[in-house]
């Protein structure tokens, strides 16, 4: 079997991507017990607090001061899809939509025109640690819908479809489709203005899960479609049978069907993302996503006057009471909840 592996290189804390995708990072903490207010029992020493990125430590309190997360900051241009698989995320936006979710949801952000926005990350147990993953993934508007209406949904963990294959020792393999297709099974949540949107830009993101002697076959994509494969815990994975190390990432011929096979004594866990490109100039900068050095300089601008339509919340980085459950709340005022299963 001819290998489908074009280009290979290290993971870190942001995960190297190809448009349409702009930013990815891989957030993972062993955070310690919560005490009431949901803050962290302990501090350790040398924490810089309200920018603390440290990643030789175990946990991080990023931006936060006594919540670990990131308090109110503004986006424009580009969308964020953030995926919990370990403990829990509180949402706050300039509209004065939030939520809290976690375990599995996803919540998917259209920024469009602007919009300022808070992440905060509460610690809820009292009696045991905290760990805590996320994925969050910047995708790119294009330049006719930079300036869309500044959108969010939630996709809840029940929602989201998992396909499980068995192999011979009885061991599975799973594969979460956040977004897009796998096989003849397909789920576009997308937000109506995204990429995404369009099956035709064949914007997929999955999350596998091998366990040992399994594997997982990903059918061919067209040739325009970038396709990179980030092995991000495990130990030894092989894509169409060369032996590839964890903490590492893939980009792959897309034309190929390619094999992913885990003959580890260790679970393996995989993140694919797919997506025809955006052929447009990129001009990145903070928390702004354009075409322009011009319209960057703008986003700034606009943001200094309006902030975006402001922030009517008292804090910062508003978190929900400790006994509160997942939910979501949108600008109109409904209120969603996870559907019982």
């Amino acid at each position: 079997m001819s290998s489908s592996i074009k280009k290979s290189g290290k993971t870190g804390f942001q995960l190297e991507v190809f448009s349409p995708y702009i930013v990815t990072a891989h957030h993972r903490d062993h955070f310690p017990k919560g005490n009431l207010k949901m803050e962290p029992v302990e501090y350790l020493s040398g924490r810089h607090i309200g920018n603390d990125f440290d990643v030789n430590e175990p946990w991080r309190m990023y931006y936060g001061d006594r919540i670990s997360g990131f308090p109110v900051h503004p986006h424009r241009g580009f969308e964020t899809i953030t995926i919990v698989t370990k403990g829990l995320v509180d949402h706050a936006d300039g509209s004065g939509a939030g939520g809290r979710y976690g375990f599995g949801d996803v919540q998917w952000m259209t920024a469009g025109s602007g919009m300022q926005h808070s992440e905060m990350f509460p610690l809820k147990n009292q009696d045991s640690d905290n760990p805590f993953e996320l994925f969050q993934i910047w995708i790119n508007l294009p330049s006719e819908k930079k300036f869309v209406k500044p959108f969010y949904r939630m996709i809840w963990n029940e929602e989201i479809p998992i396909v499980t294959t068995v192999a011979d020792n009885g061991n599975k393999a799973t594969v979460r489709i956040i977004n897009g297709t796998y096989h003849e099974h397909k789920f576009n949540h997308a937000n109506p203005d995204s990429w995404a949107a369009d099956p035709y830009n064949h914007v997929n993101i999955l999350l596998i899960h091998l366990e040992k002697g399994t594997d997982v076959t990903l059918q061919s994509v067209p040739r325009e479609v970038t396709r990179t494969v980030y092995f991000y815990e495990g130990s030894l994975l092989t894509v169409d049978g060369t032996n590839v190390q964890v903490e590492t990432y893939h980009v792959l011929d897309g034309t190929k069907n390619a094999v992913l096979t885990n003959n580890s004594d260790t679970d393996a866990y995989v993140l694919l993302l797919d997506g025809r490109p955006i052929d447009e100039p990129v001009m990145a900068y903070g928390p702004f996503v354009m075409n322009t050095k011009a319209e960057i300089e703008q986003a700034y601008n606009d943001y200094r006057v309006t902030q975006f339509g402001g922030w009517p919340w008292k804090d910062d980085g508003p978190v929900y009471d400790r006994n509160e459950g997942r939910f979501a709340k949108y600008a109109d005022g409904s209120v969603i909840k996870p559907p019982a299963v």
